[in-house]
């Protein structure tokens, strides 16, 4: 008899392209994936992954098994979910990604209150400044901010936030910048340049409009982590485009100062991004009421 778990592994081959990378998604071993591929393969008496100079390549038959190995790991699923009820103790684990700086502002404390009200549920925290995978690595939710590129991931929002564009006082004195809000004289300083975040645009109260370009080819210092961005706008080494609930702390403490107050960026959105299968398990559903209701439910 061939197990799910050999299922489970052969998908995690395909999703991460390599045995190497699927044994890290999985948290076992190299050996322990081409053992499980290759009785899997003697098994099913087909070769289902091709070896060659440039990796593994699915093979017709494993192009065919890859669909019905999904169908039936989506219905194992399922079949777990309705077996155990909706008032069984949430069990296995829940793997979610999200920023470090997002995660420290909140994630963190909603993990910590849903894992009290789940205690036999691990759950398992990844931080990358770049947003991670999440069918490669195996992730069941994503939080992420900022408008959403088009994927097939569903959704959900979950609350928004605005860009504010900030300072240091001694940025600010060494400039002899007076009107914060003057458009000509904020941009004429100088940036802290942000290359994850595109443009934006910013309409005044008096209807104008204003383009902050987040990693101008003149900017002074540029960083790929907002936690990173903000420390070099603290510094004084130019002016940055940060998320309100990054900077209130700096705003509040005098280390930074924002300009540009009467103009206002397009608001950002909160998602919770989960892989677009056809069930979704109910520690994800529980987990995405959970944050929906702002960490009461």
């Amino acid at each position: 008899m061939i197990s799910l778990e050999r299922f489970d592994i052969f998908k995690a081959i395909v999703d991460t392209g390599s045995l190497s990378a699927a044994a890290k998604a999985l948290g076992t071993s190299r050996a322990v994936v081409s053992f499980n591929l290759k009785r899997l393969e003697e098994g099913l008496g087909v070769t289902l992954l091709a070896r060659n100079t440039r990796g593994l390549t699915l093979t017709d038959a494993g192009k065919r098994f890859y669909v019905r190995c999904e169908e039936t790991l989506d219905a194992a699923r399922r079949a777990v979910d309705e077996a155990r009820g909706n008032q069984a103790a949430l069990r296995g684990q829940l793997r979610v990604t999200t920023t470090p700086e997002y995660a420290a502002h909140a994630v963190i404390a909603w993990v910590s209150a849903f894992m009290a009200r789940h205690p036999s549920l691990h759950v398992h925290l990844s931080t990358t400044a770049a947003p991670a995978a999440l069918i490669p690595e195996r992730f069941d939710l994503a939080i992420r901010l900022g408008r959403l590129p088009d994927s097939d991931h569903r959704a959900v929002l979950l609350s928004h936030h605005e860009l504010v564009v900030v300072a240091a006082p001694r940025l600010l004195e060494r400039h002899g910048l007076e009107r914060l809000d003057d458009p000509d004289e904020v941009l004429a300083l100088p940036r802290v340049g942000y290359p994850r975040l595109p443009d934006q645009v910013a309409r005044g109260e008096d209807g104008g409009e204003v383009t902050f370009a987040s990693d101008p080819p003149e900017s002074t210092v540029s960083a790929d982590h907002a936690a990173a961005l903000l420390a070099f706008a603290r510094a004084g080494h130019g002016t940055a485009i940060l998320p309100d609930w990054l900077v209130q702390s700096s705003l509040a403490d005098g280390s930074l100062v924002r300009v540009l107050r009467r103009y206002r960026f397009a608001e950002q959105g909160v998602y919770a991004v989960y892989p677009n299968t056809r069930h979704v398990s109910r520690a994800v559903r529980t987990f995405i009421d959970f944050l929906k209701s702002g960490g009461k439910a």
